[in-house]
């Protein structure tokens, strides 16, 4: 059958010259379900499609259809950027963007056809009584499937209850390209499903064999990749090891098969796992070669000369990179825009850059099917396996998309090792096991995170400032319209809700008012929920606050505010290196007239050495100390510190804030939060 021209299509003239002039003249066979299911009708729609079979032309077909304001809620801020760009190129579209580093002014997302933002930026807005989220008319949720997330899906699903209650009436589409269960979130959202297999690019994902040397695809074809050789990589199965001789197994097969792919006129993603790792893959890559681009790696000089940043050049220089969230945030975004543009080949990344930010490749490659918990080495989840996977295959440029696990293929597999599979395939014990794990297996169902205790202190909490509730019974009515509640019919929240109520109570942030059901934020408790900080970290700054007031107005610093701060839950720990023990142990000692903490009341000595290991290098910042200075003392990644600086910048201020509340005049959070 003929697919759904774009001239059918109810937008506007020049909108649909836009998408002629994109090359966009039929809509893909995902894109014409959707508009069947209703999705320019106004009607709720979960899309439930593979990576680059055109998500994101149904969720503008949506917006701009749409009886009002529309929002597009991301995981992720790179990919923020990236959306904001596309509906800003839109004609006729006034498109605004918060994400904390990318905020609009509040008048902006007033007036904005199109919001896009983070859910945390969307649920600090409904907390703070942002009017423009009432008046919205259709919202857009990429990456549904993090409502799995023990980090951000608690966030995401009471904004997606939240705003449904402030917007009434309004459109939910949501999309995912890795869902196993869409049919149960599409129940919970009322929505009509639209589910496919469908690609633009064919995708073949494989298994490599150490035992022959070969890639088994799932369609039956073979690829043998001889990863040994010591010759020049003249042709697609001849191919060089590196100069380093110590090469492991599984190097030497990603290796190859990453210049397999771009002696094939493609360009490969490598995926490891953990940035030392991406780094080490692409100075090896870089000894062999995938065409210089000395531009690029002047900018990146430009940029920024650590260590790190001359790596990445120097790997660059030789069109290979590595990307992870170590990188200072300018140097991420150009390798993403030169790995886009194919003015690089080879990008080594951690499972990070798979989250959403749009670079395909012709071949992705996984080395490392498991990482490191802080306890063990686990197995990576299906659903992230195949994230990566999916980024194979670009549309237009690729006559197919190619995606090769590697795993764990370290110790040699004897030929008497092989075990013959049900399709009568000969096929290592090893490669059997990665197989079944995550070629024939579907990613991980998404289960609600809502009842950690963690985030159900935070948003009931939320739920009271914010006006949704004022009562145990009303916080349990909001949360009976959660995809947990969707999910567990039959659970009673009461007991959990009590206890949840109790601690906060114990905290300060929560009152009863003239019986034991009636409940009200303290001052401090709302002061705590719109700066958007966890209660635990509201109470710790609290107290740290009232220690202040006890030091002697001499002994106070910048150093006693960012002890309090960087000792928080909301700060992101660092990583505290043997030989830096002793060092920071005299700095504090030396200084323990300035700090609140009492040395010997401390719990978790270690816990507290990395606290004031990130006050110091914060101290450093503020003083004027170079980045490349502060990564060679303080043996921190760029992009770490501008994340500390950006989190420690964000809770002095809340920090402030609080003093106002508690009517106590302590002026030296302030007075760091102008010298960061």
């Amino acid at each position: 059958s003929v697919s759904l021209d774009i001239n059918e299509l109810p937008v506007s003239a020049a909108v649909r010259e836009h998408y002629y002039d994109a090359g966009i003249t039929q809509l893909y066979p995902p894109q014409e379900a959707a508009v069947k299911a209703g999705v320019v009708d106004g009607e709720n729609v979960i899309v439930a499609i593979p990576t680059a079979a055109g998500k994101t032309l149904i969720a503008q077909l949506a917006m701009l259809t749409a009886d009002g304001p529309a929002l597009y809620i991301v995981p992720l801020r790179a990919l923020a950027r990236e959306k904001y760009e596309t509906f800003t190129a839109l004609p006729g579209i006034d498109a605004a963007i918060s994400t904390g580093d990318f905020d609009a002014a509040e008048n902006d997302l007033e007036t904005a056809d199109v919001v896009v933002a983070t859910a945390e930026k969307v649920d600090s807005a409904i907390r703070n009584g942002a009017s423009w989220v009432d008046k919205l008319a259709c919202v857009v949720v990429d990456e549904v499937h993090l409502l799995g997330s023990a980090n951000r899906g608690p966030t995401l699903e009471i904004t997606l209850a939240t705003i449904q209650r402030r917007a009434s009436g309004v459109q939910v589409v949501a999309l995912s390209a890795t869902i196993d269960n869409p049919e149960e979130v599409a129940s919970w959202l009322d929505a009509e499903l639209v589910s496919s297999t469908w690609r633009p690019v064919s995708l073949r994902t494989g298994v490599y064999d150490a035992s022959d040397e070969t890639v088994i695809f799932d369609d039956g074809n073979r690829l043998p990749i001889t990863a040994d050789s010591d010759s020049p990589p003249e042709t697609a199965t001849d191919l060089t090891e590196s100069d380093d001789t110590s090469t492991d197994a599984d190097t030497k097969a990603t290796i190859s098969l990453v210049a397999d792919a771009v002696i094939s006129g493609g360009q490969c993603l490598a995926f490891v796992r953990s940035r030392q790792e991406a780094a080490s893959l692409a100075k090896q890559l870089a000894d062999v070669g995938f065409g210089a681009n000395p531009e690029l790696a002047e900018d990146i000089r430009d940029i920024g000369t650590t260590p790190t940043g001359k790596q990445l050049a120097d790997a660059v220089t030789a069109g290979v990179a590595f990307h992870h969230a170590g990188l200072r945030s300018d140097h991420r975004i150009l390798i993403e825009s030169a790995f886009r543009n194919r003015d690089l080949r080879v990008i080594c990344a951690t499972p990070t850059l798979a989250a959403g930010v749009n670079v395909p490749a012709r071949r992705v490659v996984v080395r490392d099917l498991k990482r490191y918990t802080g306890e063990k080495m686990a197995w990576l989840p299906v659903l992230e396996v195949h994230q990566m996977c999916g980024r194979a295959g670009r549309p237009h440029l690729d006559p197919y998309g190619e995606a090769v696990l590697i795993g764990d293929i370290t110790n040699k597999i004897d030929s008497s090792d092989a075990q013959t599979s049900a399709d009568g395939e000969q096929k290592s014990i090893r490669t059997e096991s990665r197989w079944r794990r995550y070629v024939d297996a579907g990613p991980e169902s998404i289960e609600s995170q809502l009842t950690a205790r963690n985030a159900l202190r935070t948003h009931v909490l939320a739920l009271i400032v914010a006006g949704f509730a004022d009562s145990k019974n009303q916080v349990l009515d909001v949360l009976d319209s959660t995809f947990f509640a969707h999910q567990s019919s039959t659970a009673d929240l009461t007991a959990v809700i009590d206890d949840v109520v109790a601690e906060l109570i114990e905290m300060g942030l929560l009152t009863t008012e003239t019986t034991n059901t009636a409940l009200a934020a303290t001052a401090v408790g709302k002061t705590v929920s719109q700066q958007y900080i966890q209660p635990t970290t509201g109470a710790e700054l609290v107290d740290g606050i009232q220690s202040i007031t006890s030091i002697p107005t001499e002994q106070i610093s910048v150093l006693t505010a960012l002890e309090v701060v960087c000792g928080t839950p909301d700060m992101h720990d660092t990583y505290l290196g043997n030989r830096e023990r002793a060092d920071l142990y005299r700095f504090a000692t030396s200084n323990m007239d300035t700090f609140v903490t009492n040395l010997s009341e401390i719990d978790d000595f270690e816990s507290w050495l990395c606290t004031i290991k990130l006050a110091q290098i914060l101290t450093a910042w503020s003083n004027g100390v170079t980045i490349d200075e502060i990564v060679e003392r303080y043996r921190v990644g760029p992009g770490d510190i501008e994340s500390h600086v950006e989190r420690a910048r964000w809770l002095l201020g809340t920090a402030d804030a609080l003093t106002e509340t508690l009517g106590v005049e302590v002026d030296i959070f302030a007075e760091g939060h102008t010298q960061l």
